[in-house]
Parts: structure tokens; C-alpha cells; sequence
């Protein structure tokens, strides 16, 4: 879902202060997350397959380092070569930009069933707000294959290892998921500090423009670096169709959330906003049911020394599975959520994106044409709504 801005008066953050401060160090550097996306299943694997995938750093810094995933694997996961650049067009890399990545030295990596791993430091500065390009390639990639599946983003492929060209010659297949490929780091000064945003089909951009970075959290890292921020670092961990407390469209928000959020380096604080497909379609879901899984996330995050962010459930009145019942769970959840005082700060998205004349629905110019996801106005709007400094949390990383 998406949201923009209409005017300065109707886009307030609540702000909570955190019970315990402790300011984050100021010298010296360290490791922060400046590219993530959710893992889940995405098909099985092409044996002798190539990906060249586009991802958007947020954060700028230097010693580059790329994790892969083989979270949902059967097998352990070979990649033989994986090589870095930056992207010119398309699959076309900027001449002199792609470099080999090496793990303890090595170029190929084997990455065990159910886990992730990171390659070495990468040498060089890494811009801020650039469309950084991961090639990789398995000899022998079988069974469930690990990846997202809405990238939003166009990435390519192709049949044998053409992972050290720059050209786009041999990558003439597109697909619109990234595989094996879920988190990027870059090492900067310890002062700053990344943002994971847990959430659903909202936060994962669906019905922004695609290629073009216009899913909330894309506009809430344009913001930061605008603005000198120490909260540099922005992760998109949203899976289209996600729950809190059920799997089903990828593991619920609670049973991903140690991988998704607290494994990423220099996250200082968790954005949740998620719940609407908990309550939607006659589920079942209690709003005391939704309160007690965003307590979860709140005490798991406060034990791991992180703050954390929650945004009200946006309005979706016309959407198939909207009904009375389902309004009513909202409702009282959105209620916790503002006067709670559980989450260290808040961000209400219902007041952003709602209409004056039917509060149950979005705005038309904020409705990408379903009644629950936003435009790109929309996406926006919700990122202009949230107050940078709530995201500077006084917890130290960990």
C-alpha cells in the first residue's frame, strides 16, 4: 500500500519516548545494512543458472559485503562465482565496476541447508542511493530455491556463467525476483544506524512503479540521507501477503523475525506495520489476538536492544475481503497502536491514507485501485509521515 502526503496538517507521527537511554557510540565504525529483502521460497533451483539482480543501496560506506541465502534450501547450495558492479542500464554494468567476491578467500562458496552466509569485504566506497548489481552463479542448484518473489524491481538471468561480464549481451531473460541474494552491509561510522520496516504487500511496494524505488521505505531513505540523518540504513522486510501470527504468504512476521530484522547489522530500530491480513477475510483474529503478537515483536526487539516503530493498519473498505468484523478488529487495534504506549514511537498511517468523507476507506488519490494498496502518492505520503528522529534510537546496536 502506498501514501502521500496531502498536506502538513495531516501528517503526524506520535511520538513515545523509550524507557531506557543509552546513546549508540560516536567513534570509530562498524557494519550497517544498507539493502534487505525478505526470504522465502521461490521455486527450485535452475542447475548452471546465472542471476543478475539490481538492488537499491540506501546507506553509503565502504567494505561492501553481500549475504546469501539458502534459508529455505533442502540441500546445500553451491555458487561458484558472484561478482558486484553497479548498474549502467538494464543489465548492462558501468564499464570497470564489477569485481569478484570472495568468501574466507575462496570464490566459491557453499552455503549449508537452512542458512545464510556473507562473502568478504569488498574494497571501495559504495554511494548512497545507487542501483548496485549482484551476479551469481550455481553449477548445480536443485530443489527449493530461496529468493523474494516481488522485487518490484527487473532483474536478469541467463543459462551459464557470465557473472564477470559487464556487457548485457548474454542476459537477454528478465525476471521480476531476486534469488539466493537477501541483505547487503557497507561499513560506515558507528554513529549511524539503519531502520528495518517489517511488513506485507504494502511495505514490499506493491502497485508503486516498478524499477523506479517508490515503495515507502525507497522514499523514507531518501528522506534520511536528505536530511543527514543518523538512521542511514533503511531494509525493506516485507513479504506480500504476510501475517504476524500465521504462515502461509512466507513465514509469519514472528517466526522470520530473528533472520528478516535482528540478524541485520547496525539495525537500531524496527518499523512493524502489518496486521491487515491477520484480520481480513473472516480469519478468525482477535484484536487482543494481533495486540499480543505486536507485544512479541516489541519484548523480542527491547531484549536485542532495538526500538521499536508501529504504525496503525490503513483503512481497505472496498477491498474483497473488507466487512464489518474485520473494520471493527482494525479498529481496536489502531486504538492500542496510537494510546498503548508500548512502542517507542508511532506512525499513523490510518489518519494519512484515510478519507475525510468515509473513514473506512483510502483516499482515491492515494488508492492504487484496489481499496488497500496505495500509488505512489500514497507510498510517499506514508514515508513523509514518519518523523525521522523517532527512528534515532537511544538503545545501543548490538
Amino acid at each position: 500500500m502506498r501514501v502521500q502526503l496531502v498536506c502538513a496538517a495531516v501528517l503526524t507521527a506520535v511520538l513515545l519516548t523509550p524507557a531506557a537511554p543509552a546513546h549508540p557510540a560516536t567513534t570509530g565504525t562498524h557494519s550497517v545494512v544498507t539493502w534487505g529483502a525478505s526470504a522465502d521460497r521461490v521455486g527450485d533451483g535452475v542447475p548452471d543458472r546465472a542471476y543478475r539482480l539490481v538492488v537499491r543501496t540506501s546507506a553509503g560506506g565502504s567494505d561492501l559485503r553481500v549475504r546469501l541465502s539458502n534459508a529455505f534450501g533442502d540441500r546445500p547450495l553451491t555458487l561458484d562465482s558472484v561478482w558486484a558492479g553497479t548498474q549502467d542500464t538494464g543489465a548492462l554494468l558501468v564499464s570497470g565496476s564489477n569485481r569478484r567476491l570472495t568468501f574466507d578467500g575462496a570464490r566459491s562458496v557453499t552455503v549449508p541447508a537452512g542458512q545464510t552466509l556473507f562473502s568478504d569485504a569488498l574494497p571501495g566506497k559504495w554511494p548512497a542511493g545507487a542501483n548496485l548489481v549482484v551476479s551469481l552463479h550455481s553449477r548445480d542448484a536443485a530443489g527449493p530455491a530461496t529468493g523474494h518473489g516481488m522485487a518490484m524491481q527487473t532483474s536478469y538471468t541467463t543459462q551459464g556463467d557470465h557473472t564477470a561480464e559487464e556487457s548485457a549481451d548474454n542476459w537477454t531473460d528478465r525476471t521480476g525476483s531476486w534469488f539466493y541474494l537477501d541483505a547487503v552491509t557497507v561499513r560506515t561510522a558507528a554513529r549511524t544506524g539503519a531502520v528495518a520496516a517489517l511488513g506485507d504487500s504494502i511495505t514490499d511496494g506493491w502497485q508503486s512503479s516498478g524499477d523506479l524505488n517508490r515503495r515507502w521505505p525507497d522514499y523514507l531513505a531518501r528522506r534520511l540521507q536528505r536530511a543527514g540523518s543518523d538512521i542511514q540504513g533503511v531494509a525493506n522486510e516485507g513479504i506480500s501477503g504476510n501475517k504476524i501470527l500465521a504462515d502461509g504468504a512466507g513465514q509469519s512476521a514472528l517466526n522470520r523475525f530473528d533472520r528478516d530484522v535482528l540478524s541485520l547489522p547496525g539495525v537500531r530500530t524496527v518499523f512493524l506495520f502489518e496486521g491487515v491480513n491477520d484480520l481480513k477475510a473472516d480469519t478468525g483474529v482477535t484484536a487482543d489476538d494481533l495486540i499480543a503478537g505486536y507485544r512479541q515483536v516489541i519484548a523480542r526487539a527491547h531484549a536485542a536492544g532495538k526500538c521499536v516503530a508501529g504504525a496503525t493498519i490503513a483503512p481497505f473498505k472496498g477491498w474483497s475481503e473488507w466487512n464489518p468484523a474485520a473494520e471493527a478488529v482494525r479498529q481496536a487495534v489502531n486504538e492500542f497502536v496510537r494510546t498503548g504506549g508500548e512502542f517507542d514511537a508511532v506512525t499513523d498511517f490510518d489518519r494519512i491514507l484515510r478519507s475525510p468523507y468515509d473513514r473506512e476507506r483510502i483516499l482515491p488519490v492515494f488508492d492504487g485501485g484496489d481499496h488497500l494498496h496505495p500509488n505512489d502518492k500514497g507510498m510517499q505520503a506514508m514515508a513523509d509521515a514518519v518523523d525521522l528522529t523517532a527512528l534515532t534510537c537511544p538503545y545501543p546496536p548490538t
